[in-house]
């Protein structure tokens, strides 16, 4: 018999993809690929140096892990990677990266089919 949540968290998967998402060009150095993302954020709270907790707002991109393709083959992010995407016009950039202890990307899902990449505005290009 078949696992009925994987299935329908497959299903999920598939429907995200198709109807949530939206191209971006994820880019490191000067390789690229283009890939759709669905767009959304996570908030952390970080303690600084002087002991001040403090909340810090990441723009997150969800992405099928096996389109994340660079260079013919299938990567993870890294910090200081890449991802540009077109907003009225403008191209705005992010820059993958984590917050305090936490890391720069994590799986979505138990199976790591979709990954959350972390990323924070670094340039808008018009």
């Amino acid at each position: 018999m078949a696992d009925l949540l994987q299935q329908g968290a497959a299903w999920l998967e598939g429907m995200r993809h198709k109807h949530a998402s939206r191209p971006v060009t994820y880019q490191r150095g000067a390789q690229s690929v283009t890939l759709n993302a669905t767009v959304g954020r996570s908030v952390f709270q970080v303690v600084t140096a002087d002991g001040v907790v403090e909340q810090v707002e990441r723009r997150d991109y969800l992405v099928r892990a096996a389109d994340l393709v660079l260079g013919g083959a299938v990567v993870l992010p890294q910090v200081g990677d890449r991802i540009r995407e077109t907003v009225g016009g403008n191209v705005q950039v992010y820059e993958v990266m984590g917050a305090g202890q936490e890391k720069h990307f994590r799986k979505s899902d138990p199976d790591g089919l979709t990954l959350r990449i972390h990323t924070a505005h670094v340039d808008t290009e018009t």
